[in-house]
């Protein structure tokens, strides 16, 4: 049985069963590089201050190098009686270097030891998640600049509603991600702040310089309070935030792509490599990519609801409640990115049935409004216009006619202002190039929204590479 390294106050060793209820490392050795990094900076930090011997401080840089070799390499055993990464690696390198590496955790807590690592994790997931955004991003600017005068029907309640432009209702998603980009921004500017230097809770009696450790590991920010630094985890809960919003955004997105791939809309059909078959029905094709990702979504909301109960009592400081942290965390990190990836790859592989959107809008009466502001601009009050080309709808469905097929005798009869160029007026092309209001679906303003999503691009792209240079810090 390993030695503890807190264990001079107990006379008894911790029951095997508490071992591994409390113990972390199946999860939190993940965050091995964020740990070395940390100690790195501590230890450069202990020995500018006096603290540490020049001597013991290299001997614990080599150390702390070796074992981000080995476990790199897959040559670390991780001791689940170490509970966690940080007793599991300074272990590790006090078996190696002897006394200066029991000298590492001077002026140290696990307890702000665990909130770098971890603020130092998120940071980097952060950026990785902004990346895998834009891609998908970029897909829906393809897929939409690929497709740009392609017209299908815009619903309402799920019912017919006006003719739109295909590209129009991509770059729809494309804002929400816009937005949600943002969101992760927020969450990145308050993680980037630095606990280390708190303590268990009121900070340390040792002369330590805090500024050099969060400009060796690129923090904009320094914690003010001791006990503030210890036991927030409000950007771990932000992250959830974001990281659920967005979710849900792609769970909308899955639902559409799931009704659209079906018979009944046939509006795309989606690349084999992103479906599965059935077991028993050998003529399914099913959209398994968006089904998975609808209920994942699931999955990282419950895991913000879980972070917010699990703090929502805690006093000040630190609780042990808090390592419940990271299992939700971690999973949401992964699902998100993932989902972000498959679905880049789904809208640049699916095939857009061009020819059922566009029968979809003729044979229907999505061009009623179209109908009314034709009467509108002929000097009818909208309410009116509105009545007569209800009227005109329904007398199509009594004959099982369209608006394009009702003769203009009938049209004149509802209305002396109609004339020949009411034809005109609510063919599918007239009524969605006429829509060009400021974020309308004319083929003007889609082509502006498209222009502007590429100048957007190019910014993020920017921001994306200066923050993975802030990442480096080993």
């Amino acid at each position: 049985m390993s030695e503890k390294l807190w264990g001079g106050r107990f006379s008894k060793t911790t029951d095997e069963m508490i071992n591994e209820f409390q113990a972390s490392i199946g999860f939190d050795r993940r965050m091995y590089r964020e740990d070395i990094a940390g100690s790195l900076a501590h230890a450069a930090m202990l020995a500018k201050a006096g603290i540490l011997s020049k001597e013991d401080c290299a001997a614990i840089e080599k150390g702390l190098r070796d074992i981000l070799a080995q476990i790199e390499h897959g040559e670390f055993l991780f001791n689940v009686e170490l509970e966690d990464i940080h007793m599991n690696i300074e272990k590790r390198l006090t078996d190696a270097i002897g006394d200066a590496g029991s000298r590492l955790h001077t002026a140290r807590s696990r307890n702000d030891q665990v909130a770098l690592d971890t603020h130092m994790f998120v940071r980097h997931s952060v950026v990785e998640v902004l990346g895998s955004i834009r891609e998908l991003q970029q897909a829906f600017v393809e897929t939409a600049s690929a497709n740009k005068d392609v017209i299908m029907p815009g619903y309402t309640h799920l019912q017919r509603a006006q003719p739109i432009l295909f590209a129009h209702h991509l770059m729809a998603y494309f804002c929400m991600l816009t937005r949600d980009f943002e969101r992760f921004q927020g969450v990145y500017a308050r993680t980037d702040i630095m606990p280390l230097g708190a303590g268990a809770l009121a900070g340390t009696t040792l002369p330590i310089d805090r500024v050099f450790v969060a400009k060796k590991l690129n923090f904009e920010r320094i914690y003010t309070n001791s006990m503030d630094a210890v036991s927030d985890r409000d950007y771990i809960l932000e992250f959830l935030s974001a990281a659920s919003i967005l979710m849900v955004h792609l769970s909308r997105l899955s639902e559409e792509i799931i009704l659209w791939c079906s018979r009944e809309f046939s509006f795309v059909e989606l690349d084999d490599a992103h479906c599965t078959g059935s077991s028993m029905m050998p003529q399914k094709k099913n959209p398994d990519v968006s089904e998975l990702v609808r209920g994942k979504t699931g999955r990282v909301v419950g895991h913000l609801m879980a972070m917010l109960t699990a703090v929502k009592g805690l006093p000040l400081a630190y609780n042990k409640d808090l390592q419940e942290d990271k299992e939700g965390l971690f999973d949401a990190i992964d699902t998100v990115k993932f989902s972000l990836a498959v679905y880049a790859q789904l809208i640049r592989g699916m095939k857009v049935r061009a020819d059922v959107m566009r029968h979809a809008v003729e044979a229907d009466f999505s061009n009623a409004t179209d109908l009314a502001d034709y009467l509108v601009r002929k000097g009818m009050p909208f309410r009116q216009a509105h009545s007569v080309s209800g009227q005109a709808v329904a007398l199509c469905i009594e004959r099982g006619i369209w608006l394009a097929d009702l003769p203009l005798g009938d049209y004149q009869k509802l209305s002396a202002l109609f004339d020949e160029d009411v034809y005109e007026a609510i063919r599918p092309e007239t009524c969605v190039s006429c829509r060009n209001s400021y974020g309308g679906t004319s083929y003007e303003q889609t082509t502006m929204q498209l222009n502007a999503a590429q100048e957007l691009m190019t910014e993020e792209q920017d921001l994306i590479s200066a923050l993975t240079k802030k990442q480096e810090v080993l």
